[in-house]
């Protein structure tokens, strides 16, 4: 049974459907204009079980009160509920369930968060820290890995900033005599320039990474394992005391290092390497030759040296015949860059020797060496242009040089020793003109 009742300004209905009475109540209501405050319209909804008359009239009766006092505000607004509030939003709208924050928080976001309750909370991002740069501390084989092809590198390029660089960047530690037992261990498997170059390295680093204890630890590391050494480097004795004598000449150790070995020695090859540099440092003026004690190799040596080795490994050649010892002989002087020179005096040699052998011995050697790129095309192009250069100097003493040139170059072109291209730019000798050739030697007359 529906029940209705009129208020005023208002209405409310109540409607009982499948045993449940749900009352609808609509409160417009004006208060006086001094006040100047509009109530909105509400709706509540209440749904209460049936019950008998009593309960109904007392629901009803609990309506009228609801209505009767102030104004009652909805269960989710966030106004104040005891009318002491100014109206606004919980904590400026910055807070609350589901909430991303005040306008402008974003952009003091420092990537830490500090609430206990967030799932991103971490306990240590409370306390400030520091971050400081710390070097990775590493074992001696994975040093030796490091500095071996920095070592072989520096065989290539001859930089001693670039090694200091590298070893600067690593924490060595207690290792930095092994940077000396390393490199001359690496120097025995090399050949003399790279020996000095070795002995350079050391000078180099002496001061800037190496002290002179440094050197002496790493010394007599060498000579306690020189045994080992002595397997695969026979002359290992000879080398290590080569080593010693140019330390002490570089300033890098004491001379009384070799001294304080006296009597104390048991090994064989220990007391040799100690002889070696005894013996090295007693010579008369022994400090000085100790400069040059591996030998001037490479670009280091003067060119006339150079050129003269050269000329007499041809001579030698042009006797004997044999290619692998010229081969051994020109790579023994190390010096790819000046190999235009070997082409240009054997070139040279034909010219002047002027006999088939000659110049059959020289395509020989020139196709060997080209074939195995000891002698690059750059530098065999190079040395043939300097004799077509050269040309009519050499027809001053050779007056056939322009034809036997011809004859050799076309014998290089075809054992493939020169390209095409090279071939057509060998000069041609002019003929000389007779008086009785073309006008027989008539004056023309003058226009």
């Amino acid at each position: 049974m529906a029940v209705q009742a009129q208020f005023q300004n208002g209405e409310v209905e109540a409607m009982q459907m499948n045993g449940v009475i749900v009352e609808d109540i609509e409160l417009d209501e004006e208060v006086d204009n001094s006040q100047q405050v509009v109530a909105t319209a509400r709706k509540v909804k209440r749904i209460h079980r049936s019950s008998s008359g009593s309960e109904s009239s007392n629901s009803n009766h609990a309506v009228e009160k609801n209505l009767s006092g102030p104004l009652q505000v909805r269960k989710n607004s966030r106004k104040s509920r005891d009318g002491k509030g100014r109206g606004l939003p919980k904590k400026g709208g910055a807070g609350g369930k589901g909430t991303w924050g005040a306008p402008g928080d974003e952009l003091f976001e420092d990537g830490h968060c500090r609430d206990v309750k967030d799932p991103n909370y971490d306990s240590e991002s409370e306390d400030e820290y520091v971050v400081d740069v710390i070097k990775p501390k590493i074992g001696l084989e994975e040093f030796t890995q490091i500095f071996e092809p920095v070592l072989l590198e520096y065989y290539d390029t001859g930089n001693t900033e670039e090694v200091v660089r590298t070893i600067n960047e690593l924490d060595v530690n207690a290792k930095v005599s092994q940077i000396l037992e390393i490199a001359i261990s690496k120097a025995l498997d090399h050949k003399a320039a790279h020996r000095e170059m070795t002995s350079v390295l050391i000078s180099d680093l002496y001061g800037k990474i190496l002290s002179s204890q440094d050197v002496m630890s790493g010394f007599d590391a060498i000579l306690d394992n020189l045994a080992e050494l002595t397997i695969d480097t026979p002359e290992a004795p000879s080398v290590i005391g080569q080593f010693i004598a140019r330390a002490i000449a570089d300033d890098c150790i004491a001379p009384k290092y070799v001294m304080k070995f006296k009597g104390t020695v048991d090994d064989e090859h220990k007391q040799a390497a100690l002889d070696k540099a005894e013996l090295l440092l007693s010579r008369k003026h022994g400090i000085v030759r100790l400069d040059n004690i591996w030998g001037t190799g490479g670009g280091i040596r003067p060119v006339k040296y150079l050129v003269k080795q050269m000329v007499l490994l041809l001579k030698e050649f042009l006797s004997s015949g044999d290619v692998a010892e010229a081969t051994r002989c020109l790579q023994e002087l190390e010096v790819p860059h000046f190999h235009h020179e070997l082409v240009y005096e054997a070139t040279v040699m034909v010219l002047e020797d002027s006999s088939e052998r000659a110049a059959h011995r020289m395509c020989d050697l020139l196709k060997s060496l080209s074939d195995a790129v000891i002698i690059t095309p750059e530098q065999m192009s190079q040395g043939f242009r300097r004799v077509y250069d050269a040309l009519p100097d050499i027809s001053l003493d050779v007056p056939s040089a322009y034809t036997l040139m011809e004859r050799f170059a076309q014998m290089c072109h075809r054992d493939g020793v020169i390209s095409t291209a090279l071939f057509r730019e060998m000069p041609q000798r002019g003929r000389k003109r007779f008086v009785s050739e073309g006008d027989g030697g008539k004056i023309k007359e003058t226009v």
